[in-house]
């Protein structure tokens, strides 16, 4: 089925980590690598199969929000013809009477912006709680994803490099190194895409600023890990 150009698509996305998922699974079974592309893959598809049911429980919040609005409209305005009317029955001669009514009108007034307000507003913060939640996850896992490539230093492979009690022991040559540190810089490039896709479902000003740190954190993460590559190579 033919996708548009103009939206990142979460199947090419969780298709795209599927296979990720198990060209480490191959190279490196036992390593926790593995564990963090199966929890971006549940991340992706979470994104993925929750966008129709968020949409329509924004669409119900936003039918509901609505018809409460239209309610609170009618009734101010009721109310003020009500005290319009009563005012005017009791007015005296000097008109005093009517300072009172002045101040309930505006007074009630402020209170139905106000409610109006959050009534409108509120389809919209439902939608970038349950974003920013996906978010907050993904953001963890790119520091998780960093902690994995951390301790893979190349200059340990040098002939001349004399570790220490406290150095760790490598575990890997130099070919499975580069393989290793491909894959995080991967993950993390497609962390930021998870990312790209909770942009799909909101315009909110919150979330769209939040997936753009996140894009920014895991490109300078990849930075490093291509440094790192990069001293492999030479």
């Amino acid at each position: 089925m033919a996708h548009s150009l103009d939206t990142l698509q979460a199947e090419a996305v969780a298709e795209t980590v599927r296979r990720l998922r198990d060209r480490i699974a191959e190279r490196f079974p036992e390593r926790g690598l593995v564990r963090v592309a199966d929890e971006l893959l549940d991340l992706v598809g979470r994104v993925k199969d929750d966008a129709s049911t968020v949409r329509g429980r924004i669409h119900t919040a936003r039918v509901v929000s609505r018809v409460l609005i239209a309610a609170i409209a009618v009734g101010t305005a009721v109310a003020l013809w009500l005290a319009v009317d009563a005012a005017r029955g009791d007015a005296g001669p000097d008109g005093l009477d009517w300072l009172p009514l002045i101040e309930t009108t505006i007074n009630d007034l402020v209170f139905a912006a106000i409610a109006v307000f959050f009534l409108y507003t509120f389809p919209e913060r439902l939608l970038r709680g349950d974003l920013l939640t996906l978010l907050h996850r993904l953001r963890s896992l790119a520091h998780i994803i960093d902690m994995h490539q951390f301790s893979k230093d190349p200059e340990r492979l040098r002939p001349g490099f004399q570790p220490t009690e406290a150095s760790k022991v490598v575990e890997l040559n130099r070919d499975q190194m580069e393989r290793y540190l491909n894959y995080c810089s991967e993950l993390l490039s497609l962390v930021g895409k998870a990312a790209a896709l909770c942009a799909e479902e909101s315009r909110d000003s919150v979330v769209l600023e939040t997936v753009r740190s996140i894009e920014e954190l895991t490109l300078g993460m990849s930075r490093k890990i291509w440094q790192k590559i990069s001293v492999l190579s030479s």
